[in-house]
């Protein structure tokens, strides 16, 4: 794999990272304001609901995907790369020490220029299903809590059972789609497993990792 299809790769799932959380909130959305709403307001016409339903899918993709607690999670920090990168520079006596920043700049230039173009689709994969994933989890427990919260004022306002039970029903099945996913979390998992291919290759090549980090620090060097 060149670099260009890895680029175009990385372009696809990045989009992918912004429009699958936020179809899945907007559509999410557009659900509880049916249950909430279906009795208060007529239906929209079909031409503006599509453009409301575009624009919210966009704002709330991009939203998410501008968030960094994703990348605060423990599957995420855990068996970082870099922080190999940063214990084998420890190590050698002629590399000086790299910080956190140093040694994940180092890491990206060394998976974009070295590491080979084959594991580059791996990455890119496994980092937007772990994105998505947890989006989605996120997403199904506000819609849960805040259905449940709503449908319990209701209830408490005067309306009957029956009347609630459409955001009764609403809340429970994104309780249980809530519980699958953190029940049977594949995304983590894979994610450590990225992880750790990513380290293996870097022990197997350990002369090209000395390497760099030599050539990091003659570059220092010259700098000063």
């Amino acid at each position: 794999m060149n670099n260009h299809s890895s680029s175009s790769s990385f372009g696809t799932y990045e989009v992918f990272r912004i429009l699958v959380p936020g179809f899945y909130f907007t559509t999410l959305l557009m659900i509880f304001l049916q249950a909430l709403l279906s009795n208060y307001i007529p239906p929209i016409p079909g031409f503006i609901f599509v453009v409301w339903f575009v624009f919210l899918m966009l704002m709330s993709g991009l939203s998410m995907y501008a968030q960094e607690s994703p990348k605060r999670r423990r599957a995420f920090v855990q068996n970082q790369p870099s922080s190999y990168l940063q214990a084998k520079a420890r190590v050698l006596s002629e590399s000086d020490p790299l910080s956190d920043d140093e040694a994940r700049r180092l890491y990206f230039y060394m998976l974009n220029n070295i590491v080979p173009g084959e594991f580059h689709e791996k990455i890119f994969y496994f980092g937007m299903i772990y994105h998505i994933m947890v989006q989605i989890r996120r997403t199904s427990l506000w819609f849960a809590v805040v259905a449940l919260l709503t449908a319990a004022f209701q209830y408490a306002n005067g309306l009957a059972l029956y009347q609630v039970e459409p955001l009764l029903g609403y809340s429970l099945s994104l309780w249980v789609l809530y519980a699958l996913n953190w029940r049977y979390n594949k995304a983590d998992r894979k994610m450590q497993e990225n992880y750790l291919d990513q380290i293996f290759w870097l022990e197997m090549n350990d002369d090209i990792v000395k390497d760099v980090l030599k050539k990091r620090r003659s570059y220092l060097k010259q700098l000063k």
